[in-house]
C-alpha cells in the first residue's frame, strides 16, 4: 500500500520524523518496502527566471539565456525552441545529476561558449516524454524556490508491504491508528 506523508498526516497528528515513522510501522509489523521521496531527488532544482535570450555566436539552434537564479545570474546555453525573455523555468546548477538522463552537469563550453546549468525539460527531470520544450512555470512562481515545492513533488511516498493478516492496515486511517497506538501521535 503507498500513502503520502501528508495523507498520513490528515490521520494522525504528529510531529515524528519520516524516519521514524519508518522506523515505528516496522516495529508494529507493517514493512516499509520503499520511501519514494521525490523532494529529496530534485532537492537541487530551482525556479529560474529567464532574462535575456539571445541567439548563440556560433550555432543557428541554440540560444544564450541569461537567468537569475535566485542567488546569481548565471549564462545557460538553451536549445529549446520555448526558450523566451521573462519565462521562468527549472534550473539545474552545474554538479547536479539530471533524473531522467543520469548524467551530472559540468562546467564547459559548448562551441566555444560557456554554460554555468541547464534549463530542463519534463523528461530531463523524469516527469514524462517531453523533451521539445522546456518546463514553463507559472509566473507568480518565486525565483530561486526549489522547484519540487513548487510543482507539488515534495510529499514523499511511503510503500508499505501489508501482509494477509493485517486487513486493518489497507487504509491510511486503519495505519495512523496502529501509529497512535504505538505512542506515535493520536488520530484525527
Amino acid at each position: 500500500m503507498k500513502l503520502a506523508l501528508s495523507w498520513l498526516r490528515e490521520h494522525l497528528q504528529t510531529d515524528a520524523a519520516l524516519d521514524t515513522i519508518c522506523d515505528r510501522l516496522t516495529m508494529l509489523g507493517l514493512e516499509v518496502e520503499d520511501v519514494i521521496d521525490r523532494g529529496g531527488e530534485l532537492a537541487a532544482f530551482t525556479v529560474g527566471h529567464v532574462k535575456e535570450v539571445v541567439p548563440h555566436p556560433n550555432a543557428d539552434r541554440l540560444t544564450l539565456c541569461t537567468v537569475d537564479t535566485g542567488a546569481e545570474v548565471v549564462d545557460v546555453i538553451c536549445g529549446a525552441p520555448n526558450a523566451r525573455a521573462g519565462m521562468k523555468g527549472v534550473f539545474a546548477p552545474i554538479g547536479t545529476t539530471i533524473p531522467g538522463t543520469g548524467l551530472t552537469l559540468e562546467k564547459k563550453a559548448i562551441r566555444g561558449v560557456t554554460g554555468y546549468g541547464m534549463l530542463c525539460s519534463e523528461r530531463e527531470m523524469g516527469l514524462s516524454d517531453n523533451h521539445d520544450t522546456i518546463i514553463e512555470l507559472a509566473d507568480d512562481a518565486p525565483v530561486g524556490a526549489p522547484f519540487a515545492e513548487v510543482a507539488g513533488l515534495d510529499d514523499p511516498v511511503i510503500d508499505i508491504a501489508v501482509t494477509p493478516d493485517r486487513s486493518d492496515c489497507l487504509g491510511v486511517q486503519g495505519i495512523a491508528r496502529d501509529l497512535a497506538a504505538a505512542g506515535l501521535g493520536r488520530p484525527i
